[in-house]
């Protein structure tokens, strides 16, 4: 039933060293990383190793190679701390009710905050966001950018940057069914009273 362990793979040592100086802040955001052949002679390994680990950097959302430039960090230290952990708690085949319920535990404990910080303009920019979506629905609009741009401001308003990197996460896995769920005029009522009961609250 057990199987021989593996040796780590080279690859892997990168992105750990990597991703350790994002979270420590000695790589910030859009600076760039050393091109492959720099890297290659600075770890010892070949430029195919390299690739690899640049490609698993890129898909837990760290950095971002830009063609004909090079590679730049696009996460900051929040960002480093919280991808990682939404890759692992997160995976293609999970059931997206569980991680729709996982939203519901987080987001009333991210209203709560915002209750007790939110400022009057980011109270009015949340109360604009609202005359905007319904704006939009009333010309045949979805709202879908503009409900995840209210949420995303929420969780901003709660000065909790891990909670609202965390929230974004699950915004983003959770997007193409927000387009399906809004798709019927009664939920996109059912949406924007929603959110109006959350302002109300905070």
């Amino acid at each position: 039933m057990l199987k021989e362990v593996r040796k780590k793979r080279a690859y892997e040592d990168i992105v750990v060293q990597i991703h350790d100086l994002i979270k420590k802040g000695r790589l910030k955001h859009d600076d760039q990383l050393p091109n492959e052949k720099e890297l290659s002679e600075t770890f010892k390994v070949s430029r195919s190793t390299v690739r690899e680990a640049i490609l698993s950097l890129e898909t837990m959302r760290l950095v971002e190679r830009r063609q004909g430039d090079g590679t730049y960090v696009i996460a900051t230290t929040e960002e480093a701390l919280v991808q990682p952990l939404a890759s692992t708690l997160f995976g293609e085949k999970d059931d997206l009710i569980d991680i729709f319920y996982l939203r519901k535990i987080i987001e009333p404990e991210v209203a709560q905050i915002a209750a007790e910080t939110a400022t009057p303009e980011e109270i009015a920019e949340l109360e604009r966001l609202i005359g905007e979506q319904e704006s939009d629905i009333a010309v045949g609009g979805q709202g879908v950018g503009i409900d995840a741009t209210f949420h995303q401001l929420l969780a901003r308003t709660a000065k909790n940057r891990v909670l609202e990197r965390l929230s974004r996460a699950l915004m983003d896995l959770l997007s193409e069914t927000r387009g399906e769920y809004l798709q019927s005029e009664k939920r996109r009522s059912v949406s924007v009273k929603g959110h109006r009961r959350i302002l109300d609250a905070v």
